[in-house]
């Protein structure tokens, strides 16, 4: 395979950087025509030809970017992913102590979610009905990373699954999001709840932990 970098006058490289930059505009621009009907007229209520017709282009063009509207869901998920990794990197979350790293990974997910709440309600609700919210594995597998390298440091005692442990907190943070989104205005704040819970899971419920041990 040819990796040589583009001689002067060559202006493949160019072209090529172009038109990736035209198509992710293009994709950009088609998720946030998706998502703002989404949250104005409901996930089951928009088509996929009101989203073609709203960012004015042809139908093909939004199935060759996004092939199910189920996908403009993961994309959700993945750029609010994305976007606590970005903020937690420029905070150098990854030299605090497991405790305080998960603690601010869920206020960052937290943040997200209540100051979009009408996004979130929308969205969290039709990735739960019609995506695979419960079954993708990818919030788990990154909280599962954060769990790992405290066990590595010190900070977990022997014997914690961090695989397990990645599962269990997904499947807290997205039941109390769930919960959260049920009811207008919201039924609790999702900080406090959020922090409660990873308490709870980090410190357990026992006051004497040799007690799990028991029947």
């Amino acid at each position: 395979m040819n990796t040589r970098p583009a001689a002067a006058g060559d202006k493949s490289g160019t072209a090529a950087g172009r038109q990736e930059r035209k198509r992710r505009k293009l994709y950009d621009q088609l998720y946030d025509t998706a998502i703002g009907l989404f949250v104005t007229h409901g996930f089951e209520a928009t088509t996929m030809d009101q989203i073609a017709e709203t960012a004015d282009v042809a139908r093909a063009t939004v199935f060759n970017h996004y092939s199910q509207k189920v996908g403009f869901l993961e994309e959700w998920g993945t750029r609010r992913r994305a976007r606590v990794a970005e903020i937690l990197g420029a905070q150098h979350a990854e030299n605090l102590p497991v405790h305080d790293r998960l603690h601010r990974y869920l206020k960052e997910m937290a943040d997200l979610n209540t100051a979009s709440r009408a996004e979130t309600t929308v969205l969290m609700d039709a990735s739960a009905r019609h995506g695979r919210l419960l079954q993708d594995p990818s919030l788990e597998v990154e909280l599962t990373r954060i769990v790992e390298e405290g066990r590595h440091r010190g900070e977990i005692r022997t014997g914690a699954d961090s695989d397990q442990a990645g599962t269990l907190l997904a499947a807290c943070y997205f039941s109390t999001v769930l919960r959260w989104i049920r009811e207008e205005p919201a039924p609790f704040d999702l900080h406090q709840r959020l922090h409660g819970a990873l308490d709870i899971i980090l410190r357990g419920l026992l006051t004497n932990p040799t007690d799990t041990n028991k029947p």
